[in-house]
């Protein structure tokens, strides 16, 4: 699912002075006012594209999410221009911040065009963006699949570029220019059920990798302070819970722990808006609240309760007839 937020103009020519300079390691980019605009620019101090990594350090926050635009080749006056997007999303962000910088990210790259691009990093620490971490990430890479990192990351780029253009044989669900989607039978039935008055009020729905299919992972029962423990948090879920309110509100649950795989992050992106869908059209449910978080145990009954703060139901009166005024 994309956020409908575009790349700013200004933004476009910051990225055109990116590209053309021999000085200029990166650019930090944000989202203000529905659109995606220009921060700080990242000067080169060194010779390597790690060791300019630490100049990265005073912008690095532990609340605040950032796209991050660098230059991957050493030397900044050849003609290798391939960059590396980088999405910092951290754990303590804003709930809300971390839906907007999640499913916008595709369009950044789209925007600023995709052949700019030869690899493209989710990561949620600090810690990811130091020279100690990106070798990790490296290794990482380069264990998962012969292909060199800077292949294997356009690979992943162009998969997740056509997740947003293409469908899927099966049961489609292609709307709006989002990914289509198959999803097996029990999971309309398990959200219809879910929509009425039974003891279970939380159905959790996976998607599989390979073959792009959704499926029922669990049905069970929560309350808000056990969510964080009921919820997987070894993979991804769509999570689809009823909460105890008057109006027995639907709230959904995304959650993609960041070990998950780039492809798992982006597929789970790309799908969410039509498994939403899904549940309105097939299951009958009116989601009245949209999550999203890295883990689990960030959705905290707190979490929920400022949900739905300020959102409680008022009590019908019914109108009284005013008695006609009786003889003094």
């Amino acid at each position: 699912m994309q956020s409908g937020i575009s790349a700013s103009q200004e933004l476009q020519a910051a990225f055109q002075s990116l590209t053309t300079s021999t000085s200029q390691r990166g650019l930090i980019a944000t989202i203000k006012d529905e659109q995606i605009v220009p921060g700080a620019t990242i000067n080169s101090s060194s010779a390597s594209f790690l060791s300019d990594l630490s100049n990265l350090t005073p912008h690095i926050q532990p609340n605040e999410a950032l796209y991050i635009l660098l230059r991957h080749a050493d030397d900044l006056s050849s003609a290798n221009k391939s960059l590396v997007a980088v999405t910092y999303v951290p754990n303590a962000a804003p709930v809300r911040q971390k839906m907007l910088f999640a499913s916008t990210r595709l369009t950044l790259v789209r925007e600023l065009g995709g052949d700019h691009f030869g690899e493209s990093l989710f990561c949620t620490e600090g810690a990811e963006l130091t020279a100690q971490g990106w070798e990790k990430h490296k290794a990482h890479t380069e264990s998962e699949n012969p292909l060199t990192e800077e292949e294997q990351n356009l690979k992943e780029i162009k998969e997740a570029e056509a997740l947003e253009s293409r469908g899927t044989r099966g049961q489609g669900l292609a709307q709006g220019g989002q990914i289509a989607i198959r999803a097996d039978d029990d999971i309309s039935g398990a959200l219809r059920t879910l929509g009425g008055s039974g003891s279970d009020n939380l159905v959790q729905l996976r998607m599989d990798a390979p073959t792009e299919t959704l499926q029922l992972a669990s049905v069970s029962s929560s309350s808000p302070a056990e969510l964080a423990t009921s919820i997987d948090s070894s993979e991804p879920r769509f999570s689809f819970y009823r909460h105890s309110d008057p109006e027995s509100s639907i709230v959904f649950i995304s959650t993609c722990p960041s070990a998950a795989k780039i492809k798992e992050r982006m597929l789970y992106a790309a799908s969410r808006g039509n498994v939403i869908t899904l549940a309105q059209r097939d299951g009958g449910l009116k989601v009245a609240k949209r999550i999203e978080a890295t883990n689990p145990d960030e959705i905290t009954a707190q979490v929920i309760a400022d949900e739905f703060k300020g959102a409680a139901v008022e009590e019908k009166k019914s109108f009284a007839k005013p008695k006609r005024p009786g003889r003094k």
